[in-house]
């Protein structure tokens, strides 16, 4: 009886959960954008938008595409204020590097 109310929780390494936070995060404006290298945190764009086109994560800033990666291959995890998230995955753009990209989310009010 009390398992009929269980939510099932999807396996965050699955390619339908990847796509599945792709497609959430896709169409979100960005504010800016840094890429975690080590431990610092460098600025490489401005005012963007995360966009899912083909089965791949675009992240578009400055006027030029900065980090472009298949989705099913993709970790995209929020950040914990909900105010961005967090893309890791191999970089289309360069060359399949993979890259640790935090795109920061513009709020209207």
């Amino acid at each position: 009886m009390f398992g009929f109310f269980k939510k099932k929780k999807l396996d965050e390494n699955s390619p339908a959960f990847r796509m599945m936070m792709a497609q959430k995060v896709s169409g979100k404006h960005i504010k800016y954008v840094t890429e975690r290298i080590d431990d610092n945190d460098n600025v490489i764009g401005r005012e963007g938008s995360l966009c899912l086109r083909n089965g791949e994560l675009l992240v578009f800033a400055s006027a030029d595409i900065l980090f472009r990666a298949k989705a099913e291959e993709l970790q995209i995890s929020e950040l914990m204020s909900l105010d961005g998230v967090i893309l890791t995955g191999p970089d289309l753009e360069h060359e399949g590097k993979v890259r640790t990209i935090i795109a920061y989310y513009l709020y209207y009010r």
